[in-house]
């Protein structure tokens, strides 16, 4: 029985439907019937074997006898499933066919694109933020732009986030990002100086935090009062592609941009014991 269903399942795979892979192998491992002894061996109606018969035989697995009654017969394995095969690779073409054809009236109509659509999603802890940050960065291409605060610099080393942005950058991408530079996160700055971030301190920051990727999607903070470096701990952002919001959110970046100064700058103050300045 074992042996049974397995062939049974592998006809299955190959494309045939469960009624049709039952009457194959049935007509296979018991030989020639007729649709009368068939309905009673598959405990069915005889209607509905007359129409797995007739589908059968136009995959070329099953044939019919001319006399009367009517008997019919699996054609052996090899040429049953070569016939199948074909009748795939027919109805393929036809489908490749009717594809271009819809294609070509495609572009003979205005149809609206899907981009614009716009999309919105409530990320609802550290961990979805953080998954989908990465998973962003990973399909990001040109530019990836990063507003945050201090301390969420660390999150995004600690969770692989900088080492994404790394990958991004040698892919060809620029990655700017604004956020506080202090003592705390000082070496991490150096690190990401290093493999050819765009940074630049503006000084306790703790306005809203946000990504863009390629101009395209942003993720805004909604509460992230984050008190240790967790993926447990609450977190709520918001996700969104539409094009005025994301439009905000890089006049927001690039306006910090425009008023911060060079990570440089800011790390030989910190290394010189230079106190804070405002800026």
């Amino acid at each position: 029985m074992a042996d049974d269903n397995e062939f049974l399942s592998r006809l299955i795979n190959f494309g045939l439907s469960e009624k049709e892979a039952q009457l194959y192998f049935n007509l296979l491992k018991y030989g020639p019937k007729p649709p009368s002894l068939l309905a009673k061996s598959l405990k069915t109606y005889r209607e509905d074997i007359y129409r797995t018969l007739t589908s059968l035989i136009d995959k070329g697995m099953v044939n019919q006898s001319l006399e009367s009654p009517t008997v019919y017969a699996a054609v052996d394995l090899d040429t049953a499933l070569d016939a199948a095969l074909k009748k795939h690779e027919a109805e393929l073409r036809e489908m490749e066919r009717r594809k271009q054809e819809l294609q070509e009236i495609a572009n003979q109509q205005r149809f609206r694109p899907s981009d614009e659509f716009s999309t919105f999603k409530i990320l609802k802890s550290t961990k979805e933020v953080m998954a989908t940050c990465l998973t962003l960065v990973n399909s990001s291409h040109e530019e990836y732009l990063v507003c945050i605060d201090e301390s969420t610099a660390i999150y995004g080393d600690l969770f692989g986030i900088n080492e994404a942005g790394k990958a991004f950058i040698d892919r060809g991408g620029k990655v700017k990002a604004v956020y506080s530079i202090t003592k705390q996160n000082i070496e991490l700055t150096q690190h990401l100086l290093k493999i050819h971030y765009d940074i630049r301190h503006i000084n306790q920051y703790s306005g809203i935090m946000f990504n863009v990727f390629d101009r395209r999607h942003g993720i805004s903070a909604i509460n992230a009062d984050l008190k240790g470096f967790s993926l447990d701990q609450p977190m709520s952002a918001l996700l969104c592609d539409d094009e005025t919001y994301v439009n905000y959110l890089i006049s927001t970046f690039e306006l910090m941009w425009s008023q911060a100064i060079p990570a440089a700058q800011r790390i030989e103050e910190l290394l010189k014991g230079s106190p804070p300045q405002v800026y």
